[in-house]
């Protein structure tokens, strides 16, 4: 991971243009010249690993299970894209397995961030099965496990000490990084309020990187980059792109 050029993850894919976390978002990502994507994971009744972001699939599947609940054979019937917008651009988009993101990224370069949605629903062993889908394509090099479930993250690194791990959560840490090296996690996934340039300093000198959420306003990415930052998670990742090339050209 450099500072000099930080990381554009893209949040659930371009989620800006695309509905969320859904195959055509993170192809769409990728067009646009993410260099990584973030996603969530959770796990279906007969233990799929699923990429959606809220523990119910009312939102943006229109079904008002849990995703837990349901087998993947019945979730795959459901359209996750009808939802975004007002066409039928994105009609029949399914919700993702893991391994689909994984095989669509693995001859690529790019950074993926997953993060473990395990805080309201505890998934027993997903920690584990996350791990064993990346060791099977190799890619345990380019993978940052995240949760705002810090014991999860504790056995990450205990189940794979090789594969990084970030910490999400919003304000109010006192000196997060110490507290990001105790936990042995290599990142910050902050709220971006709670970040600031001398925390990125003091941060990036215990070895911990700074990858704030979610950073969508141009002025607040140039901020962002302007305090150091390692990676930026983004709903709009070709705007961030812009702006970095911008910075390079000055």
């Amino acid at each position: 991971m450099t500072t000099t050029t930080p990381i554009i993850f893209a949040h659930r894919g371009a989620s800006g243009y695309c509905p969320e976390n859904t195959m055509a978002a993170f192809r769409r990502a990728l067009e646009l010249g993410a260099t990584g994507i973030e996603t969530d994971v959770q796990r279906t009744a007969d233990g799929k690993l699923v990429l959606i972001h809220d523990e119910s699939l009312k939102r943006t599947a229109g079904h008002a299970a849990l995703v837990k609940d349901i087998t993947y054979e019945e979730m795959n019937k459901l359209d996750a894209g009808s939802w975004y917008g007002k066409d039928a651009e994105f009609a029949g988009e399914r919700i993702p397995l893991l391994e689909d993101l994984l095989a669509l990224t693995k001859s690529t370069d790019t950074m993926i961030n997953l993060e473990l949605k395990n805080t309201v629903i505890p998934y027993e062993g997903m920690e584990q099965q996350v791990i064993d889908a990346v060791r099977k394509h190799g890619m345990s090099d380019r993978i940052v496990i995240s949760s705002f479930n810090h014991y999860s993250l504790v056995l990450c690194k205990e189940l794979a000490p090789d594969i990084r791990t970030g910490v999400l959560y919003m304000e109010g840490i006192y000196e997060p990084w110490k507290y990001a090296a105790a936990i042995g996690a290599d990142a910050l996934h902050a709220y971006r309020y709670a970040v600031l340039p001398e925390w990125v300093n003091e941060a990036r000198e215990d070895g911990v990187h700074y990858h704030p959420f979610t950073v969508n306003d141009e002025a607040e990415m140039e901020r962002m980059l302007a305090c150091g930052v390692s990676g930026i998670i983004t709903d709009y990742p070709d705007k961030l792109v812009n702006l970095i090339q911008e910075r390079g050209a000055r």
